[in-house]
């Protein structure tokens, strides 16, 4: 698991480095418009549309833009209809990839992805070649500058969180995938700014390469994540030395 967090936690430190607001803009649009498509407007009925849009205000989304992406989702306003697909995958030295995409050009985001893995050494899976490595869990990202690590610690077991690590810039409070949320709210209304509160697909096991795929799949890594379409990416590679 330290592996996965550690690849989420250089992704948010490199998009605070590299300033990517409007392509983070772009990409929680897209989950808000899906999720809205998929499970309609209200947020107290659509539990994946109302951790959407918290973590759109907490990243700065504008309100009128998120209103807009549930209305598009919804049919009320014309727009550009989005589909979700899931792709897996593995990377140079047989570590997997789950590629979560959101677009609306299905044949266009598997010709970008099938180009970015065999460029960088890996290649598409089918179906389920991969997924029975992970499993879903609840991730809550709080700034660890934000609070004191040891109140949180207690706090977050009171909430019925199954884990608490430090890592790099955030504590991770891990939930129960389906409990994301209630525990969300019960650490929000303990008085702590939440970064970020996802379901992720945590690894059961890392896999580790050698130091020449190591730098090549570093660079897959990257490419994957500035691509538009990908809305979410999983790996199992081992980064704890990173």
């Amino acid at each position: 698991m330290a592996g996965h967090s550690k690849w989420s936690n250089i992704k948010h430190r490199k998009g605070a480095q590299d300033a990517k607001r409007a392509k983070i803009f772009t990409k929680i649009i897209k989950e808000i418009t899906i999720s809205s498509r998929l499970g309609g407007g209200d947020l107290d009925s659509n539990p994946r549309l109302r951790k959407a849009v918290t973590n759109g205000k907490a990243s700065n989304l504008p309100a009128d833009k998120i209103e807009r992406a549930i209305k598009k989702g919804t049919g009320e306003l014309e727009g550009v209809v989005y589909d979700e697909i899931s792709y897996e995958g593995f990377g140079p030295g047989g570590f997997a990839l789950i590629l979560n995409v959101i677009t609306d050009n299905k044949n266009r985001s598997v010709a970008e992805i099938r180009h970015l893995l065999s460029k960088y050494g890996g290649n598409l899976g089918a179906n389920g070649s991969v997924s029975w490595m992970f499993e879903k869990k609840g991730s809550i990202l709080i700034d660890k500058n934000s609070c004191d690590e040891s109140k949180l610690f207690n706090f977050s077991i009171d909430c019925d969180a199954e884990d608490f690590t430090l890592e790099d810039d955030f504590f991770n409070i891990q939930t129960i995938a389906d409990q994301l949320m209630i525990v969300r709210d019960q650490i929000e209304e303990g008085g702590y700014s939440i970064h970020s509160a996802e379901v992720d697909m945590v690894p059961k096991q890392l896999h580790s390469v050698n130091d020449d795929e190591f730098d090549l799949s570093l660079k897959l890594l990257n490419a994957l994540d500035d691509n538009d379409d990908i809305n979410k990416l999983y790996t199992n590679l081992e980064l704890i030395n990173y």
